[in-house]
């Protein structure tokens, strides 16, 4: 019958690796470890930049160590997968000193993975050449709705899509280190998007973007309100729109923040929301002149984007540690988000369409020349 069947989470298959945490903010404890204790996951230890946040966290979580740095977490022998949830201008050193590890056998790191396309490419090669998994922190393809989606496209019941969407009218919480670099919404937000966009269609031949700042973002920025425009090589057209104004904020104002999708296809249509922005989980509806009889169907779930998508990311981990098999969030795929990303501040900056194809993703000279 038309809407059973799929998967909207993954099933939990390797759970034996044990883990240190390296970071205690929300995303470490709200997000990370509340998945990680429901799946079953092993954290074994915690740090961050202060040893008295990571001392709350782990009692929170029932974490048994706590080390006075990042760094010495990564030496402990017993953390066999580092999952760093740290500022991208530190994250790249943290990487390569794990990389020197012989007991750690894999990374999860955020993203972005750095600030810049080729510091990212340094990363994936120096990490191939140690023989570490290294993968990174894109979570939205685990959002429920994104996953039943990716399984409606696969099944051929939309056809040949033609038309997709992703429309955000909502207030994302800006990390305070973010105020120390020049890009925000692009590098930050969209890149969820583009990223999602990327997982469901292949890789874009070319990006336009436009950009307005943000009147409620005090600190100094480039990109505040952003609408990128990509061309597929199928043919798709898709727009991520990703609007962190969303109206005033203040009391009295019933504001109507969310995030909806829409993709259209030669013989079905689907669409529904991202259900973050207020807490509740992601929707999902579609109807198929060949599968439905163009009735509209609507699978649901009980699960979240936050926190369970986050089972999802580490699981793919632990399985590609268990099998040895690359994993489904590998650092050589998301160096090509990363390169969407810098072609849309190309775009933005030059204020022209920019083909894939002008941003570098080839092997760095450091490593070829070993």
């Amino acid at each position: 019958m038309a809407g059973k069947g799929f998967e909207p989470d993954v099933k939990v298959r390797t759970r034996e690796f044990k883990i240190g945490c390296v970071g205690a903010g929300m995303i470490m404890a709200e997000c990370h470890l509340a998945a990680y204790k429901e799946a079953g996951f092993p954290v074994v230890a915690i740090a961050s930049r202060t040893r008295a946040n990571a001392q709350k966290v782990a009692t929170r979580w029932g974490i048994p160590t706590v080390h006075d740095t990042p760094e010495r977490l990564i030496e402990d022998p017993q953390v066999e997968i580092i999952d760093l949830a740290f500022p991208p201008d530190q994250q790249p050193a943290l990487i390569r000193h794990a990389l020197e590890q012989k007991h750690i056998k894999a990374i999860l790191a955020q993203k972005p993975l750095a600030l810049s396309v080729e510091e990212a490419v340094k990363l994936r090669d120096e990490a191939a050449k140690a023989g570490k998994i290294l993968s990174v922190n894109q979570n939205m393809r685990y959002d429920q709705s994104m996953r039943v989606l990716k399984q409606i496209i696969d099944s051929g019941a939309l056809g040949d899509v033609v038309f997709a969407q992703i429309d955000m009218h909502a207030i994302p919480h800006w990390q305070g280190f973010l105020e120390e670099y020049d890009r925000l919404t692009l590098a930050n937000m969209s890149v969820h998007h583009l990223d999602v966009l990327r997982f469901l269609f292949g890789d874009p031949d070319e990006i336009t973007t436009l950009t307005r700042k943000d009147p409620r973002t005090t600190f100094e920025h480039t990109d505040g309100i952003t609408v990128s425009t990509l061309r597929f090589p199928s043919g798709v057209l898709a727009v991520s729109l990703e609007d962190v104004w969303s109206g005033p904020r203040q009391e009295g104002y019933k504001d109507d923040q969310h995030i909806n999708w829409r993709v259209d296809g030669t013989k079905g249509v689907a669409k529904g929301t991202i259900g973050w922005p207020t807490g509740a989980a992601s929707t999902l509806t579609y109807a198929s002149a060949e599968t439905t009889d163009g009735e509209w169907v609507s699978p649901s779930w009980d699960t979240m984007w936050f926190p369970h998508a986050f089972i999802g990311v580490m699981e793919q981990l632990q399985h590609a540690v268990k099998t040895g098999t690359p994993p489904a969030l590998s650092v050589a795929d998301n160096v090509k988000t990363m390169a969407l990303v810098e072609a849309g501040y190309r775009s933005i900056a030059s204020g022209r369409t920019v083909k894939l194809s002008e941003i570098s993703t080839t092997r760095s000279i450091e490593i070829t020349g070993n």
